[in-house]
């Protein structure tokens, strides 16, 4: 595996590179070091941010400048090794396909050479590991969408997408946590809220958390988006196995 490089990203920010490849052994890599920089507290570092192959970290040069803070990053990356990262949590997250909640099913079922049932079936059956946050508040970068789902982008993006819509681009798959402009094929919509302003963690999904979709009907759509507009839906949350894919 590739040693770790540092990346001037800004006046107050670097990126720690892990890797010329999106993985899991990557990914593993990526979470111990977050770990290792909780515990460290480093002062004057006041954010990190991982992505799928690096660590960016926001710092203050008034407290520690660029040199003394690599010194410090080389050390916790010295250590890596012993670190012992938690079991991964799989968050549960229901899904609406199809109908005006998922108005390409039809396309990408056609494109992959399934029926809309057979989409379905694989799209749930991973549970898909969260490389990372961004674009808009807690949207999902998730790795293991079947390949027979890859699917090419809108040619002409949708203006608006309503919040909670899933898609596929490519070979990815995730949730648009909020409504905006997007490109994906939507092939369903979940009630749940990815990201809530008026929640105490508005985000729900978390870096290195893993994720799996499954089905329900409109009833239980409503029920859940019911609960949501009162005092909030609790999505089931589990550990996963080691192994598991």
């Amino acid at each position: 595996m590739e040693q770790p490089r540092f990346l001037l990203t800004g006046d107050t920010s670097l990126s720690v590179e892990f890797g010329s490849e999106i993985s899991e052994a990557i990914n593993r890599r990526i979470r111990a070091f977050g770990l290792a920089l909780e515990a460290a507290a480093i002062p004057g570092v006041t954010e990190l941010v991982p992505t799928y192959r690096s660590m960016m970290i926001h710092y203050n040069p008034e407290v520690i400048g660029y040199a003394a803070l690599t010194a410090r990053l080389t050390a916790v990356l010295g250590g890596l090794d012993q670190i012992a990262l938690p079991p991964s949590q799989v968050l549960e997250i229901p899904v609406l396909y199809g109908g005006e909640a998922g108005p390409d099913l039809a396309f990408v079922a056609e494109h992959a050479g399934l029926t809309p049932e057979e989409v379905i079936a694989r799209h749930t059956k991973p549970e898909y590991l969260i490389y990372m946050l961004g674009f808009t508040p807690g949207f999902t970068y998730l790795g293991g969408l079947d390949e027979r789902l890859s699917t090419p982008r809108l040619a002409q993006p949708r203006v608006s997408i309503p919040a909670g819509s899933v898609g596929i681009a490519g070979s990815q798959t995730g949730v648009y946590p909020i409504a905006s402009p997007g490109g994906w094929q939507l092939i369903g919509r979940t009630p749940v809220r990815m990201y809530d302003p008026h929640r105490a963690v508005p985000i729900l999904p978390k870096a290195g958390q893993y994720i799996h979709f499954y089905p329900i009907d409109q009833a239980e759509y409503d029920r859940i988006a019911a609960l949501e507009a009162g005092e909030g839906y609790t999505c089931r949350c589990h550990a996963r196995e080691e192994g598991a894919q």
